[in-house]
């Protein structure tokens, strides 16, 4: 190979991957298209198998994507020894024969091939290497080499952009997060003036995600009811507390001051953002009846906004299963029963309907949201979730720790572990890691804080240890978090290694003691 065919090569390299298809920060496209040119010339004498591995800031290498190899995933595989023993990149173009997990006709096992390292450097930082599997025995001429370093800097290029344009989404994430936070706070803030746990707002808000679900909503319209339905109550800050906060049933008159509280909400939430426009229509019209009898406009059917129509039937759920000063709690087959009946009048029946679908989901929520200290004998009777076709981590008996209530805690963070997985697998980018990720990190704090209450309640001797491994594990997580501004293709691949073995090892050698609340 001389000067003009490597310099040719590369230009069609790096026309092929960046242009003839459109750039991609799939690195897993970009390395089956680096693989299907590079066999088109037999000198170079590579096979079609190739890994990008990425250093963290702990110096431990990670696979984050590969072509004709298997899927990180699939194998666990430690890229630890030789050269990724050192977090330092070698610049230099080399070849080494190691033993790495490779398809074969038994199933993925482990064989001795050769490889070419390619160093991925800029001004900035290492980043890591992309290995292409060669014909053994190979080695290269001169020539070769200098085109496999020519090589190395452009997919050093590439990959360094990959890696920005994944950085400005993981921005674009946290604008957004920053603005549904300061929304989100207005609704918190009312639900604080009459409800001191402030979990009804929790517990309704992933209720009516659930009736949306069932409902097919879009993941558009689902978002934005996530974010949107804590609002629904938001006036509730203009109503005085002699009304809100009053123990009793309401006269006729503290009826309709309190009933105002819809037209205050929209009042508040007045702007032209499409955010702020679903609050304001689930805000005013969530106390709208589906034959025209609710407030404050009277709205009849599909004149209702169907966000608020969702809300209705969730915020109207809670309420009756809840204890408040002036009630007890309706068992929830009373409340459901009832909610089919107002099917047609009070609420849409397609919602209804929709709601019917969810129990499993919204029974669920009511346990993992309680308002009350968890009981350790409590049993529960919970219908089966349907299970994702492919799971990651899986629950089985042996993760019990014989109290159901905290059983179902650890499900439903192994369902979101799971969700996280998902998203690295399908490659749906840093901004959808961010999410799932927040998400975790929310519902770990609730379920943390619910079981330290419990074992502060029933005297638990460890809960000063437990107490430490929960906040060392928080500190985990935002530790991962921070790292996906550095190198987001990275931490994701880094939190899921890290989630899967602390979770189950906290499981059975931590909560596995909470048995003994049981017995006694």
């Amino acid at each position: 190979m001389n000067k003009a065919e490597e310099k040719l090569i590369i230009s069609k390299l790096v026309y092929e991957l960046t242009v003839a298809d459109g750039f991609t920060f799939d690195l897993n496209v970009l390395l089956e298209r680096l693989c299907h040119i590079l066999t088109e010339y037999p000198e170079l004498r590579v096979e079609p198998h190739a890994a990008i591995l990425l250093v963290n800031p702990r110096g431990r290498y990670f696979q984050v994507a590969e072509f004709g190899l298997p899927h990180a995933w699939d194998t666990e595989y430690r890229w630890a020894s030789g050269a990724f023993s050192s977090s330092r990149v070698d610049p230099t173009c080399r070849f080494e024969d190691m033993q790495i997990p490779v398809f074969a006709p038994q199933g993925i096992q482990n064989d001795t091939v050769r490889l070419l390292f390619l160093p991925l450097l800029n001004s900035e930082m290492e980043l890591g290497y992309v290995l292409v599997q060669t014909a053994r025995g190979y080695v290269p001429k001169p020539a070769q080499l200098d085109f496999m370093a020519d090589l190395a800097h452009s997919l050093s290029g590439l990959v360094s952009r990959a890696l920005t344009i994944e950085t400005l989404h993981i921005r674009e994430f946290e604008l957004e997060e920053a603005r549904t936070n300061a929304i989100r706070s207005l609704g918190v803030a009312a639900e604080y003036r009459d409800n001191e746990t402030g979990w009804h707002i929790m517990r309704m808000t992933n209720i009516a995600q659930s009736i949306a679900k069932a409902m097919g909503l879009s993941d558009q319209q689902r978002d934005m009811l996530y974010i949107a339905a804590p609002m629904h109550d938001v006036g509730k800050i203009g109503i005085p507390d002699s009304i809100l906060l009053k123990p009793g049933k309401l006269n006729a008159e503290e009826y309709e001051t309190m009933k105002s509280h819809t037209e205050i909400g929209v009042t508040i939430l007045t702007g032209n953002d499409s955010l702020i426009a679903a609050a304001r229509e689930i805000a005013g019209s969530h106390h709208e009846r589906w034959d025209g009898k609710g407030y404050p406009q009277a709205l009849k059917g599909e004149e209702i906004p169907i966000l608020a129509r969702i809300c209705a039937v969730a915020d109207v759920f809670d309420a009756l299963t809840s204890k408040r000063p002036y009630k007890t709690p309706w068992p929830t087959d009373e409340a459901t029963t009832w909610i089919i009946e107002q099917a047609g009048t009070h609420f849409d029946p397609a919602v209804v309907q929709a709601f019917v679908k969810a129990m499993p989901e919204i029974l669920r929520i009511r346990e993992l949201y309680r308002d009350d200290i968890i009981d350790p004998r409590k049993e529960l009777n919970l219908p089966p979730i349907e299970r994702k076709q492919e799971e990651w981590v899986t629950w089985d008996d042996s993760l019990s720790v014989g109290i159901d209530t905290i059983d179902e805690h650890h499900r439903y963070l192994f369902d979101l572990i799971n969700d996280l997985f998902d998203v690295v697998k399908h490659k749906r980018g840093a901004r959808e890691v961010a999410r799932v990720l927040k998400a975790l990190e929310a519902y770990t704090k609730v379920h943390f804080r619910a079981e330290e209450q419990m074992m502060d309640h029933y005297g638990y001797e460890e809960l000063p240890a437990q107490k430490h491994q929960h906040y060392a594990f928080e500190e985990k997580l935002d530790e991962f978090y921070d790292e996906l501004h550095s190198n987001p293709l990275i931490a994701q691949f880094d939190v899921l290694s890290y989630l899967k073995g602390w979770l189950v090892h906290h499981i059975k050698e931590e909560d596995a003691k909470l048995h003994q609340l049981t017995l006694d």
